[in-house]
């Protein structure tokens, strides 16, 4: 079976007008001075999608009015994802409710709920025949539970509607959203991805509207109520943080029991975003690997263009792989 990730958009929309003005995708962001964006090195450079699956990918998204966070979030691996059908699904819309300084994914006041979506998130994943599925979402501090009924709901369709699917989610952080953590981790996903983001530190700037230890007792927590669920978090670099900083992240996340750990090179969406402090090299990302595996993380990927949910598929496999060496040996990494 292939692997799938998608978001489904609640309508498509409508053709542009010759001439209209598109409305700012990130107006909270209009007032900032410019940070000019830097060149890339040679080691974060992509070449330009051209394999024929990627436009069959592409053409299968459009056809059935689906729309990917690889191109809301502008992923550089979209051209290697597409082109081995493998897609980031994102439910309960495209509008984000936070305005974080590193994220593309457009900032406003979200539309109501689609309740139907779960049903057709199932469906999709059914007929796409995918083996493994992601489901993330953007923050939706606008709903009592910030959206966590609406992901326990289409993990649930997923099951139902194929049942040889694992399922992996990356959540909002539910932030003063009592019992929300709760619930979806009742509908026992296969992993539960909550990204750290960045040091603390940098949360002020980068992260405004998260807050760092309230995401590490998120991912604590999941182990309290369901061991048996794989975690996994997620830092980018070259943001300004210092080496020993992330170090001390990697403390962390292992005292709460994390599984998987994920570090990539920030790039800048646009000059309004917050600027590219370093580009980080290929030989301190084999550092930050080494140095993670050594402080008991079942799986690690690190290297410049990682992304929480590239090559999610083939990473299950592998952290499932380890869990089974861990328990034969009998010990718990820690």
């Amino acid at each position: 079976m292939a692997t799938t990730r998608i978001e489904i958009r609640h309508q498509a929309q409508p053709p542009r007008g010759e001439g209209e003005v598109l409305p700012l995708r990130h107006p909270e962001k209009a007032h900032r001075p410019d940070n000019p964006i830097q060149r890339k090195p040679s080691w974060i450079r992509v070449k330009a999608p051209t394999h024929p699956v990627y436009h069959e990918t592409r053409a299968l998204m459009r056809n059935n009015k689906l729309v990917t966070v690889c191109e809301e979030a502008a992923c550089p691996n979209i051209g290697e994802c597409w082109s081995q059908r493998h897609a980031t699904m994102m439910i309960m819309g495209e509008t984000c409710t936070r305005a974080c300084s590193f994220c593309n994914v457009a900032t406003g006041l979200p539309k109501a709920l689609d309740h139907d979506e779960p049903r057709r998130v199932g469906d999709a994943v059914a007929k796409l025949g995918l083996r493994h599925v992601v489901i993330t979402s953007v923050d939706r501090d606008d709903l009592p539970d910030g959206g966590a009924a609406h992901f326990a709901a289409t993990i649930r369709a997923i099951r139902a509607a194929a049942p040889g699917t694992t399922v992996e989610v990356l959540t909002p952080d539910f932030l003063r959203k009592d019992g929300a953590l709760e619930v979806v981790v009742e509908a026992r996903p296969d992993v539960f991805n909550h990204n750290l983001e960045t040091v603390p530190k940098l949360y002020p700037t980068i992260r405004p509207g998260a807050r760092y230890y309230h995401s590490l007792r998120l991912l604590d927590r999941v182990k309290q109520l369901d061991p048996s669920i794989f975690t996994k978090s997620g830092l980018m670099v070259g943001l300004g943080e210092e080496r020993i900083e992330v170090l001390q992240v990697m403390d962390d996340m292992r005292s709460a029991e994390v599984d998987f750990l994920t570090i990539g090179q920030y790039l800048q969406p646009s000059v309004k975003h917050a600027a590219v402090d370093r580009f980080v090299t290929p030989d301190e990302f084999e550092d930050y690997a080494r140095l993670a595996r050594a402080k008991g993380f079942l799986l690690v990927s690190a290297t410049p263009l990682t992304r929480s949910s590239y090559h999610a598929d083939r990473d299950f496999a592998a952290l499932r792989e380890a869990r089974e060496r861990q328990l034969a040996s009998g010990s718990r990494g820690a």
